[in-house]
């Protein structure tokens, strides 16, 4: 023999682990690049998220020394650039200073006509005032500031330099801005003609004055309670003619219930519309009138809002004429609004509840002066201090210390700043109060709004009127988000994973590779094409024809099952035969046949089941409970009747199928099959039965009301877009199984079936766990198939043919409306970071118990 080759050293060639190296470094980086990004986006969400929760500031303070008169303060004013103060004193006199110097302006008294003033009211944005007078009558003024963008060369020559930014004529205060330019704000007051209020020429008592309408067609509410305690509404709506310009004012009064005689009112509100009017007496009873027709007004409710021996020392609305601020002589502050209620012992069903109780101040509660926007008001109290609060959120939002004489106080137009006037000093204070309605409770607790009649989670974000209170509890869309999630999954997950299985285990490696590529192209279309079908096509469709659709989710499978049992009859020569092509065809032709079968049957099932309308039955309008809960309960029943029987009389059976010929075997399994559907139907049909006589009825929860969209139909379209997902993953998995696994279990006389269901599917259990968790993740992030095919109502409704709103299609919804740097452009940031989380935690568990699974089977 000749002597063996000789083989050169092997040596890798240089350009090869060039690239294994550069391939090694760019991994790396990119790997870091992309937690580094992860985590940036966390950072940034958290940056936009934060300032939802941060409290206010005080950025500012100015303080001069007055000289006030022992006349109450009846009116304060301030321009929206926190420049000028108007303040209206009970004697006329007038007084405008220069906000941050207190450098006083002449201005002209208001000429009472010699009669005292014995009561006054203001609207909230304090412009507009109502006098009354000892002689029963009323007058009214407007406040207000003329302002107007000059060059700078406008200022007048000679005029006072009261600090770095303004100066002053006497008359107007000259502000720089940018642009080489000034603002002019000067004071405006007017004064209209009396009206007379009391019949009786009495002096009145309290009062209160609101605004209604528009600039072109005003309207005018006053309600009056003179020292007799006789009560008046009085609404006058003004018209103005389009071609003339004439203004014409029709003046309506409606004369209260006297109440009775002893009652001494200390105040009284009135809404808007003028349907409704408390009067308050200083022990805390508050007397309701339902003024809604004008002609009968009737008092409706009698009730006392503080416990005894605690004093009313502070009555007033807030925005919107709805939700009441009642502060007491021991320092308690509460939220009271009016509500309809079951068992409200009123004449008019409606109550009026303590809503909220706030933290109280150390002194008995003086004085209230309520915000121009949102819910915020300020409480002050016998020591002087001063509390800026938001209603609903129940923040204490800044905590002031002022004059402890403080005569009148009000919250600037942009809610940055409050002007307190004290008899000794008055104080300016520069507040930052960015979010105040915002708080861990409304965003994720139960929160009572007006007019609801309990606590609620509520997302609802915008209104038709100023007085809208936005309500953004993040709870309803966590809820829907979930909800559609599950459906989604309840459709996809049994039909990809068994079709993974089917397709891995059962088909012909040449029929899988044609079946397998149709359906991963089913992940390339589009979600806003299936979210446009789901909307415009199946939803219709549906609702058409939804008891077929309910009754074909059991025909299908039953079908499919029945067909396998009838396949068993074949003989084995043409069995091994029609598989493959001709048994998917087959196959195709089954489920066909199904679907044109519940088509068929669909009317009759709705006439046994429903009474013969699907809608009116889940209204309650017809039918009983007992056969839908037969429907319900029938898988359940099924699963725990082939349990019991499998642990009864498996072995035995399967034990007597061996020793029979396969034709007969087949028979068997077919008339046993039959006979468990028997027992299912019978014990369904009997537990639904007792269900009914207990009261259950599935219309309470499961089912109701049905609208179009809703989430049965976005679980079909969401379900089909994540089939593909859980598929693919899936069925890779199952392939990756080592194949003397199936071997060794073939070997051991287990049935193909048996293999994939007891040794395939564990080992893979790891991959196929992870298909479906990433196919959760793609449903709950999830946009514009819930969009167009949900309804979007933000509700917590476990219905099933209810609408819903998830976070992922809240945020496309809300984000192009939502100002930039708004209370509600923050919330849907902080929507997307609770989104960020929710997949956070799902992914980190899915992984953790991917792996604990991929050891079990890695001991294989």
């Amino acid at each position: 023999m000749g002597e063996p080759a000789k083989f050169g050293k092997k040596q890798t060639r240089r350009s090869v682990l060039v690239a294994d190296w550069l391939a090694d470094r760019i991994i790396t980086v990119g790997g870091l690049l992309v937690i580094a990004a992860v985590f940036g986006m966390m950072v940034f969400l958290v940056g936009v998220v934060l300032p939802l929760f941060r409290p206010a500031a005080i950025t500012g303070h100015a303080q001069y020394a007055t000289e006030q008169s022992e006349q109450p303060v009846v009116a304060l004013c301030v321009d929206e650039f926190k420049t000028t103060g108007i303040q209206i004193l009970a004697d006329g006199s007038v007084q405008v200073r220069h906000l941050r110097t207190g450098t006083a302006f002449k201005v002209p008294s208001l000429d009472f006509g010699g009669r005292t003033l014995t009561a006054s009211a203001r609207t909230i944005d304090t412009q507009k005032l109502a006098m009354g007078f000892s002689d029963g009558t009323v007058r009214f003024a407007t406040l207000g500031f003329e302002t107007e963008i000059l060059p700078e060369t406008a200022v007048p020559e000679g005029a006072r330099r009261l600090d770095a930014r303004d100066q002053t004529d006497g008359t107007a205060v000259y502000s720089a801005i940018p642009g080489k330019q000034v603002r002019k704000v000067a004071p405006k007051i007017s004064l209209e003609d009396e009206i007379p209020a009391s019949d009786a020429h009495r002096p009145i008592a309290a009062m209160d004055y609101r605004l209604s309408g528009f600039e072109e067609h005003p309207g005018k509410t006053l309600a009056v309670v003179d020292d007799q305690g006789h009560s008046l509404v009085i609404k006058a709506e003004s018209r103005m003619n389009i071609m003339t310009r004439k203004v014409t004012t029709d003046v309506e009064k409606a004369t209260l219930p006297t109440l009775e005689h002893g009652i001494s009112p200390a105040y009284v509100l009135v809404n808007d519309s003028g349907e409704t009017v408390f009067v308050a007496e200083k022990n805390g009873t508050v007397h309701r009138f339902n003024v809604r027709d004008f002609g009968k007004p009737f008092l409706a409710e009698t009730t006392r809002i503080t416990p005894q021996g605690v004093d009313l020392t502070a009555f007033g609305f807030l925005l919107g004429d709805a939700s009441i601020v009642a502060g007491g002589s021991d320092g308690s502050v509460h939220i009271l609004f009016e509500i309809r209620r079951d068992d409200a012992k009123t004449s008019d069903g409606l109550s009026l509840v303590c809503a909220r109780t706030l933290a109280p101040q150390p002194a008995p509660v003086i004085g209230l002066c309520p915000g121009r926007r949102g819910k915020t008001f300020a409480s002050a109290d016998a020591q002087g201090g001063i509390w800026v609060r938001h209603a609903t959120s129940e923040r204490t939002l800044a905590k002031l210390q002022a004059d402890p004489h403080t005569a009148g106080m009000v919250l600037t137009p942009r809610q940055d700043g409050l002007l307190a006037v004290g008899k000794a000093k008055t104080d300016l204070w520069d507040l930052r109060i960015e979010h105040p309605e915002t708080s861990w409770r409304t965003l994720f607790g139960k929160v009572w709004y007006e007019g609801h009649p309990e606590p609620t989670y509520t997302w609802q974000s915008t209104g038709a009127t100023d007085g809208f209170e936005p309500k953004l509890s993040l709870v309803p869309l966590i809820f829907g988000t979930l909800k559609a999630t599950f459906y989604s999954l309840l459709f996809a997950v049994p039909l990809s994973l068994l079709a993974a299985i089917h397709t891995s285990e059962f088909l012909h490696p040449s029929t899988r590779g044609k079946i397998k590529p149709a359906i991963e192209v089913m992940a390339s279309i589009p979600s806003v094409v299936l979210g446009f079908m789901a909307a415009l096509v199946m939803a219709p469709i549906v609702e058409n024809w939804i008891a077929a659709v309910l009754l074909g989710l059991f025909v299908l499978p039953a079908s499919l099952i029945l067909a396998a049992c009838l396949w068993q009859l074949l003989p084995p020569v043409w069995a091994l035969r029609l598989d493959g092509l001709p048994k998917l065809a087959a196959m195709t032709l089954l489920i066909g046949a199904a679907l044109y079968l519940t088509w068929f049957v669909g009317p009759w099932f709705e006439k046994a089941v429903f009474a013969g309308d699907f809608k009116h039955w889940l209204n309650g309008d017809a039918g009983r409970a007992a056969p839908f809960l037969f429907v319900l309960l029938f898988p359940v029943c099924a699963v725990g009747v082939s349990s019991a029987a499998s642990r009864l009389v498996g072995p035995r059976f399967r034990a007597l199928l061996k020793t029979l010929s396969p034709f007969r075997a087949g028979c068997m399994d077919l008339l046993r099959l039959l006979g468990m559907a028997a027992i299912t139907a019978a014990v369904s049909w009997a537990l639904a039965l007792l269900l009914e006589r207990l009261g259950v009825d599935a219309r309470d929860g499961l089912v109701g009301t049905y609208v179009q969209r809703n989430t049965l139909v976005v679980g079909f379209a969401m379900g089909f877009a994540v089939i593909p997902i859980i598929y693919t993953l899936a069925e890779d998995a199952l392939n990756a199984v080592p194949e003397h696994l199936r071997s060794a279990s073939l070997g051991c006389g287990a049935t193909p079936w048996q293999t994939a269901l007891w040794i395939v599917l564990p080992t893979a259990i790891s991959g196929v766990f992870s298909a479906i968790m990433i196919g959760m993740g793609r449903a709950v992030g999830e946009t514009m198939i819930v969009v167009m095919s949900a309804g979007n109502t933000a509700l917590i409704d476990l219905n099933v043919f209810n609408g819903l709103r998830a976070l992922s299609a809240n945020i496309a919804v809300e984000l192009p409306e939502a100002p930039k740097g708004d209370t509600l452009y923050r919330v849907l940031f902080l929507t997307g970071l609770v989104l960020f989380a929710m997949t956070f935690v799902i992914n980190t568990v899915a992984e953790m118990v991917r792996l604990r699974f991929r050891k079990r089977s890695m001991q294989l």
